[in-house]
């Protein structure tokens, strides 16, 4: 863990202390997402077979051997960062700095416009099997969690499924699952994704 905190700090740099994510998610969220999953991912980049210019410079053999993507993996996914503050029960024994403190681990994304309802019907019949009920993946079978995902993140990986520059599911590489999708449909799950874990 002290090794895979060290590696985090340059990963800070776009992906934030805690691997929050950030600038509306053109930086993903990373933190608590299951080991597995982000060491094949971070094989992906290293391997140039998930494009992607800004990993570039930080994935080669020499800079993220693999040891150190077993260490970074370990380190992130254990970070859980919450949706909501505690309340302040006590006045006279409230600590700013603490509760400052707590605000770098809040990440709580903002509503996506859409239908709800019907997000949530389609997620319930298209995404709940692997990603979660609530969202949250499947640590077991390296699925992600996409409760607390940036909707604009989610949006452009959407686009690189259907380019082919990317691949959903490893085990069908050939298998088209959004292109069925209307726009509507999508703006929809990701509505209800926005607030699943609210």
């Amino acid at each position: 863990m002290d090794h895979g905190e060290e590696i985090n700090e340059l990963c800070a740099g776009c992906h934030g202390e805690y691997g929050e994510g950030g600038k509306d998610g053109e930086y993903p969220r990373i933190a608590g997402q299951p080991a597995g999953y982000i060491a094949e991912q971070l094989h992906l980049f290293r391997d140039r077979k998930r494009p992607n210019i800004p990993m570039l410079e930080y994935m080669d053999e020499r800079q993220m051997p693999d040891q150190d993507i077993i260490d970074i993996s370990a380190y992130l996914s254990l970070i859980k960062l919450t949706t909501k503050l505690p309340p302040i029960t006590d006045d006279k024994n409230f600590d700013a700095y603490e509760r400052m403190l707590l605000t770098k681990k809040f990440l709580n994304i903002a509503k996506f416009d859409g239908d709800f309802e019907a997000g949530k019907k389609l997620y319930n019949k298209e995404c709940k099997s692997c990603h979660g009920r609530m969202g949250e993946g499947k640590d077991s079978q390296n699925i992600p969690m996409l409760a607390g995902q940036y909707t604009n993140y989610l949006f452009r990986q959407i686009i690189k499924y259907n380019k082919k520059t990317r691949i959903h599911d490893k085990d069908s590489p050939e298998e088209d699952y959004f292109s069925e999708f209307t726009k509507e449909e999508l703006i929809n799950i990701f509505s209800y994704i926005s607030i699943i874990d609210d």
